[in-house]
């Protein structure tokens, strides 16, 4: 224990603060059958490792959706962001009408020592929150990255938060499983430096960018959100 909070002392003051990417966090993008996205999560739902919107989630999956609908997106996430910041968020948002809603929640309940029961109930109840005030959406749930392999962290840190947040992925698939409106992604992408940003905390541009497929492979091959057929043009 005193090695792992020296090594959480030593990560926080040796850690590079990039600056939140520039770009609209809301707009209209694309032409076709209307679509409405929510994007709601921490920093890397904000786009934090690259420079604009467009390389982040955000931007590379209204560009991708955009090719087949009528686009209307909004993002709503910030740096630091845990799970029980956003249930705050949806309980203030106006009630309104969202076809699908990307959350990107986790990473930071692991590393600020939220209890696995706490945060499986805070996100049921964002779950429910979403599915009644925006109109029950399909609500795609980004599973949480392998923080065993972050750059940033040292051993055996790396190690152990690696191990708590693949016992809070397993039990987020587990918790999505159980309910219709819900899917959940499996993170499957390795991360090294050559994928991470600069601060190795993370993701870059090549791990943004197989998000949004991923994202956008669900949206576009769902009959109740979007014609079948636009998933293989």
């Amino acid at each position: 224990m005193p090695v792992l909070l020296g090594q959480a002392v030593h990560v926080r003051t040796s850690y590079i603060e990039l600056p939140e990417p520039t770009g609209t966090r809301s707009g209209v993008i694309g032409s076709g059958p209307p679509l409405q996205l929510l994007i709601i999560g921490d920093s890397s739902a904000l786009g934090i490792g690259v420079a604009t919107q467009a390389d982040a989630l955000l931007g590379q999956l209204t560009h991708r959706l955009g090719r087949h609908a009528t686009v209307t997106y909004d993002l709503v996430a910030k740096t630091g962001a845990k799970t029980a910041d956003a249930l705050e968020w949806v309980k203030d948002l106006p009630k309104a009408k969202y076809d699908v809603v990307v959350t990107a929640l986790g990473v930071n309940d692991v590393t600020k020592g939220v209890s696995l029961r706490r945060w499986l109930r805070q996100q049921a109840a964002l779950f429910d929150q979403l599915t009644s005030r925006l109109d029950h959406p399909k609500i795609i749930v980004s599973g949480l990255p392998p923080i065993g392999q972050f750059p940033l962290l040292p051993h055996p840190l790396r190690w152990v938060l690696g191990r708590q947040a693949a016992r809070f992925d397993r039990h987020l698939h587990m918790l999505a499983a159980g309910r219709p409106d819900c899917v959940a992604l499996k993170f499957n992408m390795g991360l090294d430096e050559s994928n991470m940003s600069a601060d190795g905390f993370h993701p870059g541009p090549l791990v943004y960018a197989r998000w949004a497929d991923e994202v956008a492979q669900v949206v576009l091959t769902d009959p109740d959100l979007l014609d079948a057929d636009l998933g293989a043009s």
